[in-house]
């Protein structure tokens, strides 16, 4: 199952899920590696006393760049300006994808070297460099297997999940020429970087990503933890670096408080192996020449949201991922996006639409427990409620939907609650009509439609005698 970038075509989360569930392999791999990292995750969490403190922070700086977002965004392109950088804006996925290709084509370029960035795969940009005779080289282990394997990834921080060491093995085995093979990590991870050091040597433009950049300063900022990342930023003469809007962060500072935050959160770990920063181009010390590219892509529209828009502080760190009950059971490939989990039930439809991606918001039991451990407290179950309601109206607009038995029932079960006469007299029914259903002391059995519900659980039967009934029989004595 390959799915791209951003979903263009309806999709639906219970069809995929379905066929997750179904792969056992899967389901032992996801389990296996969500659970490693939900342990090393509360582990380095625990050390740290301020954490809520530290948490709150996060949040605090990431609503106030939003709430003045575009003075931020012009500070940063003045100062990548005066540094020695290009600044460039790009609306949506088609102009990001030209400004890159037109840039790598201006160099002559035929190959480029990609640092892991979720942006690129969000404009779908491998593909569209590939388009024009321009091949993209991801170099990130994670990212380098599932491109060999021609998937797309599952998860945010590590997007070979789903597989485990003896398909990865397998795989290099079929993909890189190699003939023998052990599936012990280092030997996998040898035989990668003899792969990719060549691809390092010889590519003339590199592509990344952006974890933070700095308003005050111009200041860019990648963390990772295999030092590939730092290979591109440092080898090509030429660096292009994506980044939504949503990035910038106001001051130097501010990195006090994330760079605590996202390595804890994502990796389990008290800081990132490779923490990589730059600020323009300084002659004779890395690539000569630099460009940044700022995508809306959807954003101005999520920022717009007042409820949405908190979605917007995501760092990517994944925390909600690990965590989920349910992307730890259907994988990511079943959200049919390149954000999947919890962040991408909410973050896909914004950017969308729920015409497109309106299933996610119900792929969340809205246990809470992405909202407990989010860096930057998104309260991904107000969201995602939220956007159900988005997707209920959607529905409703039209007429067929408004014969819809289920839109029918709530619309009976509304004006029914709005009248305390007709909840009594809706009361006193169902005690009369439940008798043939109820076996003791619950109703096991609904017939259709509403069989769904009693298939999982038991309902109570209504009592013999409401509150209301027992004050005033109580009264009345």
């Amino acid at each position: 199952m390959k799915h791209e970038g951003l979903p263009s075509t309806p999709i639906s989360f219970y069809a995929s899920a379905k066929e997750a569930l179904a792969n056992t392999q899967l389901r032992r791999n996801m389990g296996k590696a969500t659970q490693t990292i939900r342990a090393k995750r509360a582990s380095v969490v625990s050390e740290m006393p301020d954490w809520e403190a530290l948490r709150e922070a996060g949040r605090a700086i990431k609503e106030r760049t939003l709430r003045h977002l575009d003075d931020y965004l012009l500070q940063l392109e003045t100062a990548v300006q005066a540094a020695g950088g290009h600044v460039h804006w790009a609306r949506d996925a088609r102009e990001a994808n030209q400004i890159v290709t037109r840039i790598v084509q201006g160099h002559g370029a035929r190959e480029v070297v990609k640092v892991k960035s979720l942006t690129t795969d969000e404009i779908g940009l491998n593909a569209a460099l590939a388009a024009v005779g321009i091949t993209a080289t991801e170099t990130d282990l994670a990212e380098l297997i599932i491109q060999l394997a021609g998937e797309s990834s599952s998860h945010i921080l590590v997007p070979a999940i789903h597989k485990n060491r003896a398909e990865i093995r397998e795989l290099f085995m079929r993909t890189l020429g190699v003939s023998d093979l052990s599936d012990e990590p280092k030997a996998l991870a040898a035989v990668a970087r003899a792969h990719l050091r060549r691809k390092f040597l010889s590519a003339p433009v590199a592509i990344s990503g952006a974890n933070f950049a700095v308003a005050e300063t111009g200041t860019v900022c990648i963390v990772e933890s295999e030092g590939n990342g730092r290979m591109c930023l440092t080898l090509p003469p030429v660096l292009i670096s994506i980044m939504g809007i949503e990035k910038v962060i106001p001051t130097w500072q501010d990195f006090e408080v994330f760079l605590q935050l996202l390595p804890r959160s994502s990796t389990g770990e008290r800081m990132n192996p490779y923490t990589s920063l730059w600020t323009g181009v300084a002659p004779g010390d890395g690539p000569q020449e630099f460009h940044l590219v700022l995508l809306d892509n959807g954003r101005s529209g999520v920022l717009a949201d007042t409820i949405g828009r908190q979605t917007l502080n995501c760092i990517r760190c994944s925390a909600c991922l690990n965590i989920c009950p349910v992307y730890e059971r259907t994988g990511g490939h079943a959200y049919q996006s390149v954000y999947p989990g919890p962040i991408g039930a909410i973050l896909t439809p914004q950017l969308v639409g729920v015409d497109v991606a309106g299933s996610l918001p119900y792929a969340s039991s809205l246990c809470g427990a992405c909202y407990e451990v989010c860096p930057v407290k998104i309260n991904i179950p107000e969201v995602l409620v939220h956007m159900r309601a988005r997707v209920v109206r959607k529905k409703q607009a039209g007429l067929l939907s408004r014969l819809d038995p289920e839109n029918v029932g709530m619309q009976a079960l509304g004006r029914m609650f709005e009248s305390p006469l007709l909840y009594e007299q809706a009361q006193r029914l169902a005690r009369l009509g439940q008798w043939p259903l109820v076996r003791g002391d619950a109703i096991s059995f609904l017939p259709p439609p509403l069989g769904g519900w009693t298939a999982m659980r038991d309902l109570f039967p209504v009592a013999d005698q409401t509150f209301r009934e027992w004050w005033a029989a109580r009264n009345k004595t």
